[in-house]
């Protein structure tokens, strides 16, 4: 399709922690004191449906799945009809989380609500409707946390049977006993990979053997995020380095989740693994450079990706 990244093949987008976000602007910003911000925006958001703007954004043929309640939820699902973004909603008796991001004086605060425990009948809701969605999907991206109360091998029941490609931005238990389905390529962040070894990963060395104990579990890739610094991907047999492109920062909010979504989007489009980073880094970058999370140039992103630099290590 022309002008599209993605072809005609569908992305399922799947989470169960989708948020209302709050995004305050101010020039600075003193705790204890009366604060006035410049301006305020509200938002979807939460790595889903962070994902799913982003793939809607780069013209891929796409669907949300998650789960929301509440009048945090209504509005959601009014943002997402208003944006054509197509989409499935479970309902939870338990209403979707808020959450706050500040900008202020360089810097980004982040006022995070946890998922609200949901009722074992609204997780099987979701169940019941992730297997429906996901026998017409190429490909199925699950990210984000899980409210507390899931059983820690409810994602990987999610994955039984699937026979599309995922891609896993999850972490903990949740990624450990998914591993078996043998996902695509999992997108840990340094901390949680140090978690998941429980040791403290101080070199690239380091870094590659750990994603390697993930591998020999079932990941065919793993990308190691780690802020501003380098990213590794690493396969059984490869690994490279990823440089971080330079840029303005306004908001970071949903850099990871539009990086996950570049790739996804460049994998359906026919890329090899390494050139779908490079999108994903570019629309890591894209999203990087504006007040609302997301919302991705394609022409911007597909110009950056040129410039993304990967070696070997």
């Amino acid at each position: 399709m022309d002008g599209c990244v993605g072809g005609l093949a569908l992305i399922l987008a799947a989470g169960l922690s989708p948020a209302w976000q709050q995004i305050l602007t101010f020039g600075e910003f003193r705790t204890g004191e009366v604060n006035r911000a410049n301006e305020a925006v509200w938002c979807a958001s939460g790595k889903v449906l962070n994902v799913s703007i982003a793939l809607h954004h780069l013209k891929v043929n796409s669907k949300t799945l998650a789960l929301i309640g509440g009048d945090a939820g209504k509005s959601i699902q009014d943002e997402f009809r208003a944006s054509g973004i197509p989409a499935r909603w479970v309902k939870s008796d338990a209403g979707t989380r808020v959450c706050t991001t500040i900008l202020a004086d360089n810097a980004t605060t982040e006022l995070v609500e946890n998922a609200r425990r949901p009722k074992p009948e609204a997780l099987n809701r979701f169940h019941a409707a992730f297997q429906s969605e996901v026998k017409r999907a190429d490909y199925v991206v699950l990210s984000g946390s899980v409210p507390s109360g899931t059983k820690d091998g409810y994602t990987a029941n999610l994955l039984k049977g699937v026979k599309a490609t995922s891609i896993l931005d999850i972490r903990g238990p949740q990624l450990i006993r998914a591993l078996r389905h043998q996902p695509l390529l999992v997108k840990p962040n340094r901390e949680e990979l140090e978690q998941t070894v429980g040791k403290k990963l101080r070199s690239s060395r380091q870094l590659i053997k750990a994603s390697r104990s993930l591998i020999q579990q079932g990941a065919q890739w793993v990308l190691i995020t780690s802020g501003a610094s380098p990213m590794h991907l690493v396969s059984e047999s490869e690994a490279f380095e990823i440089s971080p492109l330079s840029s303005k920062v306004v908001n970071p909010i949903g850099c990871g989740d539009c990086l996950t979504a570049g790739i996804a989007a460049g994998l359906d489009s026919g890329l090899d693994i390494l050139e779908s980073v490079r999108l994903g880094v570019a629309a890591a970058t894209v999203n990087l450079q504006a007040l609302r999370p997301a919302e991705v140039s394609l022409s911007r992103a597909r110009k950056l990706a040129k410039t993304v630099e990967i070696r070997s290590c």
